[in-house]
């Protein structure tokens, strides 16, 4: 790979394309910056996750006559490609989310990814973050953190993601939706343990902005009896020096490995057909033989694009 070097600053003069990450509230819309109002106003077009809610704000802010474009997970795809084209163009781009900061846990980050191979600038425009936010009013360490965004949904990658976390001794940031939070915190009492200390968070920045501090048994409870509105940030407690030791000692040989690395492993050793050793990967892994599969497919992929 080689090195690429962006210098960000442009003057009202220049006009060549650009990708501008603009930071928006999270609730209070007194936490929009003057950067933010100012860059929304000065762009060509602003991408949007959902065009009415930023409808909304920039009506708020009295930003008039702004051609908004849509990009969201689900057309990403097809979206991401145009607005490169676009800024290609010279067109200014401002990509903003529903709320907070756009590229944390949302489809952003693929259009990042995206205007970086193309060499063209991309520019952070600060702004409010619900997962930052949580963290400095938690009460927790604060020195060091690992944002693990989202579970996923299925029940052996999400436990199989917290077991990966068992060891980090930084604080973790999580986010959840409210139907889901209790499920989410019975998967860390089983995983960590009931004595983490941890914050739940939620409607930051809102009128009903609520903390809900103890450990994760209590918190876990807490939900149990009453089920939050809105979505959550979890802060949890990170491992303990006794907790890291433990989890080293009684890592799994094959964790250090790739998922190719670990088939080629058993193919090596075992001497056996590479279908059978996705098996057996597959099940120290705790996933489908598929998901083995298409994490084949993805690495011989990435090796072909470099």
């Amino acid at each position: 790979m080689n090195i690429t070097e962006q210098y960000s600053y442009q003057d009202a003069s220049d006009r060549s394309g650009a990708l501008y990450l603009v930071g928006t509230p999270i609730g209070n819309l007194e936490d929009m910056t003057y950067r933010a109002v100012r860059t929304l106003t000065e762009a060509d077009i602003i991408a949007a996750e959902d065009t009415r809610e930023t409808r909304k704000l920039l009506s708020h802010f009295e930003i008039h006559g702004k051609t908004l474009y849509s990009y969201h997970e689900h057309n990403k795809q097809a979206s991401g490609p145009e607005l490169v084209r676009i800024m290609q163009e010279g067109k200014r781009i401002a990509l903003v989310s529903d709320a907070g900061l756009p590229a944390i846990s949302d489809p952003g980050a693929d259009l990042v990814r995206m205007t970086i191979e193309a060499e063209l600038p991309v520019i952070p425009i600060p702004g409010p973050n619900a997962a930052l936010s949580a963290l400095i009013a938690s009460g927790l360490p604060t020195e060091r953190f690992t944002f693990a965004g989202f579970l996923p949904r299925d029940r052996k990658r999400a436990e199989l993601m917290l077991a990966s976390l068992t060891a980090e001794a930084g604080t973790l940031l999580f986010y959840e939706s409210p139907h889901r939070v209790a499920k989410t915190l019975e998967r860390i009492v089983n995983t960590f343990g009931a004595n983490r200390r941890m914050t739940l968070a939620r409607e930051l920045t809102k009128r009903y902005e609520h903390f809900v501090r103890g450990n994760v048994n209590e918190c876990l409870a807490y939900v149990l009896e009453h089920p939050p509105l809105g979505e959550c940030c979890l802060v949890v407690e990170g491992a303990s020096e006794d907790e890291t030791a433990a989890a080293e000692a009684s890592q799994a040989w094959w964790q250090p490995l790739s998922e190719e690395e670990h088939v080629a492993h058993y193919e090596r050793e075992q001497h056996i057909s590479r279908k059978d050793a996705m098996k057996l990967a597959a099940k120290d892994r705790g996933v489908s033989r598929r998901d083995i599969y298409q994490a084949l497919l993805q690495m011989e992929k990435e090796r072909q694009d470099d």
